[in-house]
């Protein structure tokens, strides 16, 4: 089943759909989370007691607009690696976004043009964690899957090189569009087997698939859940392939008014549009 989080008559609410044209408005939980701790079969039961979707009226949230931690992987697909001038990693390059940074499909990506003027797109698989998950073998790791979503790592790569470090490059607001959707596991049983690409504007930009990452999935929530323990909701993002904006000649970064969209085989499409506009410091 796919689940989301839309606005409706003000306040959110979550949807279900046992496919994209059977959405309904479920009640019964209060949040994605209270839905994920949910036996499946009152999940079930919500949903067959639903209403359908509304046309209009509504609009997407992120499925989870305000994730716990969102941990991310850098430089997980070798032709990445090598479009950058950088040597694959020995061992999984962790990095963290802020919550705050999250908004939904159809939302607006915007930055100031006096903080950053190099603003990059990265498509990428986001994994959602459904238990609380430390030291967790590779042979287990997907079983504390919840589902998975679409993400796309906004990334200012001025400052992602001025900096040293990653925080804010990484983390402004707006800066981590994900869903619409939240596809649960039973749906994905191979998440290394998922085609993956970026469009700008309708040009494809980039064109993958997840059988390409160096770490696995599995790899990655082993890894990850050696030194932090992952809770209920926590966020994995999993790697960027090939093909982002700023390794092209010349570089071909996101602009005012321009439209991404990233789309992952299974999981859905998600597309936001880019504002450029100055901030007014009060």
């Amino acid at each position: 089943m796919r689940f989301a989080t839309i606005l409706y008559e003000g306040a959110p609410r979550l949807v279900a759909a046992a496919d994209e044209r059977s959405a309904r408005l479920i009640e019964g939980f209060s949040d994605m989370l209270a839905l994920m701790d949910a036996p499946p079969a009152a999940v079930k039961a919500a949903y067959a007691a639903g209403k359908p979707l509304p046309e209009t009226g509504w609009r997407w949230l992120a499925p989870l607009p305000r994730p716990n931690k969102i941990i991310a992987v850098g430089l997980n697909y070798a032709d990445h690696c090598r479009e950058t001038g950088q040597q694959p990693p020995e061992k999984p390059l962790l990095f963290a976004k802020l919550n705050s940074s999250v908004i939904g499909h159809g939302d607006v990506i915007e930055w100031d043009p006096s903080i950053t003027s190099s603003v990059d797109y990265e498509a990428e698989l986001a994994v959602v964690i459904g238990k609380p998950t430390r030291l967790v073998s590779e042979e287990n790791a997907l079983a504390h899957v919840f589902g998975y979503t679409v993400a796309n790592d906004v990334t200012a790569r001025d400052l992602q090189k001025s900096d040293g470090q990653w925080t804010r490059a990484k983390g402004m607001d707006t800066f981590c569009p994900l869903g619409p959707w939240l596809v649960s596991a039973d749906e994905i049983p191979d998440p290394q087997n998922l085609s993956i690409r970026c469009t700008v504007n309708g040009e494809v930009r980039q064109n993958s698939h997840t059988s390409q990452m160096i770490f696995s999935v599995k790899t990655l929530i082993s890894y990850i859940a050696r030194a932090i323990t992952l809770q209920r909701g926590d966020i994995i993002l999993t790697g960027t392939p090939s093909g982002v904006g700023n390794a092209m000649t010349p570089p071909r970064l996101l602009h005012d008014k321009a439209t991404v969209s990233v789309e992952i085989e299974k999981l859905g499409r998600l597309e936001n549009v880019c504002r450029e506009l100055t901030f007014r410091v009060r």
